[in-house]
């Protein structure tokens, strides 16, 4: 390993042998930082860099996140192949048909927040973004405070039984603790003209779906099954889950004509528009949202809510990711005698709200 010549700074090269080829073992016995190869020389770093063993690079201009350079290229891939392990109370959690795995929160945590920042879910159901948060803590960058609204009292208890049962657990294995965070029980219009302005650093959400909580059944045509997702009208839900109860299939055909796309998008924007408020600017919206097939025709729903949500509120749409869960199961539709498709995805919509 060579000095520069003048104030013995390691260089940032190779460190080789006689041949020419990379010396790992010389490197680690002389205790030097190796990145891909190659030695990373920590005194030529500019006062703005800090080396992370093991992470990388870190520039202390990142006001976005706490990634290093090379987490930050990883995190920019457009498409997320990973499937979740069924974890942190996955059976109770299941009770939510439209639950997020924590982990996968965690980690779209940690590409668009800082550790101590907040985060909300308007859309909170059974807190999988609210137990993500709790999860950077320990398995991320740093704990995030989460603020999650719901207006079914029933997540907001499993959640909380999701929480104690999970920390009892940690306990016996000696693990610590995931931190509570703060869920509040109401309507998010009303809620979050109850948070200070600017107070938000990242909004993180899984929106409720146009005409999702009754569908019709694949192989029989006379029952229906209610979906577990959330809806935006309270009392449609109720309407629906009262049938159900009695036994009475529910009309789909009847259900589609109590809400239309275009009013389940108008509800979308008004929701959006008001949480843009308590976001601060040139911070960011993350919003699942699944695409549809039915009535033999593909309802692309992201595209849909993405131009509603740019033209009705100050968010600009700057990515489309992709969650891709490789676990999913496949079911045979169509066949013999046309394509439907399986859906083993989910886009994940980006928006940034203009400073």
């Amino acid at each position: 390993m060579a000095d520069d010549g003048n104030d013995g700074h390691r260089q940032s090269r190779l460190v080789t042998d006689e041949d020419g080829t990379f010396d790992a073992e010389g490197a680690r016995e002389e205790s030097l930082p190796i990145e891909n190869g190659e030695v990373i020389d920590t005194d030529a770093l500019s006062d703005h860099q800090t080396y992370l063993e093991g992470r990388g690079i870190y520039d202390e201009r990142n006001r976005l996140n706490d990634l290093t350079g090379r987490e930050w290229k990883f995190a920019t891939k457009s498409v997320i192949p990973q499937a979740y392990p069924p974890d942190l109370q996955h059976d109770l959690r299941s009770e939510h048909g439209g639950q997020k795995p924590p982990r996968l929160c965690a980690e779209l945590i940690g590409r668009f927040s800082k550790a101590g920042e907040t985060v909300l879910d308007p859309f909170a159901g059974v807190g999988g973004t609210l137990l993500g948060a709790s999860c950077c803590e320990h398995e991320g960058t740093g704990r995030r405070d989460a603020i999650g609204f719901e207006r079914t009292a029933r997540w907001i208890e499993v959640y909380e039984t999701v929480l104690k049962r999970e920390n009892e657990r940690r306990r016996e294995a000696g693990e610590p603790p995931l931190a509570s965070q703060e869920m509040r029980h109401g309507d998010c219009r009303d809620l979050a003209a109850e948070l200070e302005t600017d107070s938000v650093d990242l909004l993180l959400t899984d929106v409720p779906y146009w005409d999702m909580d009754e569908r019709e059944q694949t192989r029989n045509e006379r029952a229906t099954r209610a979906s577990k997702l959330g809806t935006f009208d309270d009392e449609r839900a109720a309407s629906n889950a009262a049938s159900e109860s009695e036994g009475v299939p529910v009309d789909t055909a009847t259900e589609s004509a109590g809400q239309s796309k275009a009013h389940w998008l108008e509800e979308m924007a008004d929701a959006f528009d008001r949480f843009t408020r308590p976001l601060k600017p040139g911070r960011y919206a993350v919003v699942f949202i699944g695409d549809m097939y039915q009535n033999q025709s593909y309802e692309f729903l992201s595209a849909d809510l993405a131009r509603t949500i740019e033209a009705e509120t100050s968010l600009t749409l700057v990515a489309n990711l992709i969650w891709y869960d490789p676990s999913k199961d496949l079911h045979v539709y169509g066949y013999p005698f046309s394509f439907v498709p399986s859906m083993v995805h989910q886009n994940v919509l980006v928006f940034r709200l203009e400073e």
